[in-house]
């Protein structure tokens, strides 16, 4: 277990989610969990949920898309453009969720250094609206988030301490 939790913050201002998020391992670690698709397929969503990554071209101007699916058949798929990339420091990317299409998402991750094995990683999902921001969180966002970035936690101890 984790004592480290994911923190979601719906905006009251603007129609944005706001979370943070500290890992136990170093950031070029947690950034390349990110970047890597072979890594990133194996963390991120829900446990019920397999990933496949379809397209993946990590860097500035590029894209990506994934899909997932449960034991049903049933496929949730996702797309979006990396806008910037600043090595261990930035990513920001759009995120569509394939059933939504006009409900984009501009992502910032901003990933900061604890010391040599900490780091912190924020991020900031801006919507179109109030209503395409409360429907993201009701989607079951937080409990993918918590579920994935436990992942996570497991695949960076079996990365960084060996």
């Amino acid at each position: 277990m984790t004592s480290n939790p994911s923190i979601l913050m719906p905006d009251p201002e603007v129609p944005a989610i706001r979370m943070r998020r500290h890992f136990d391992a170093p950031i070029d670690a947690v950034f390349a969990a990110h970047a890597d698709p072979a890594v990133f397929g194996n963390w991120i969503g829900p446990d019920r949920l397999t990933n496949t990554i379809d397209l993946w071209d990590f860097r500035t101007g590029g894209a990506w898309r994934f899909h997932q699916e449960d034991v049903d058949g049933n496929r949730f798929e996702f797309f979006g453009s990396f806008h910037e990339i600043r090595q261990n420091e930035l990513i920001v990317q759009t995120f569509t969720f394939i059933g939504f299409p006009d409900g984009v998402a501009l992502e910032r991750l901003v990933f900061t250094p604890l010391g040599a094995d900490r780091c912190q990683l924020e991020t900031m999902s801006l919507t179109n609206s109030f209503e395409d921001r409360d429907a993201m969180l009701a989607s079951g966002m937080e409990s993918g988030v918590i579920e994935g970035y436990r992942k996570l936690d497991t695949l960076l101890r079996g990365l960084t301490s060996g």
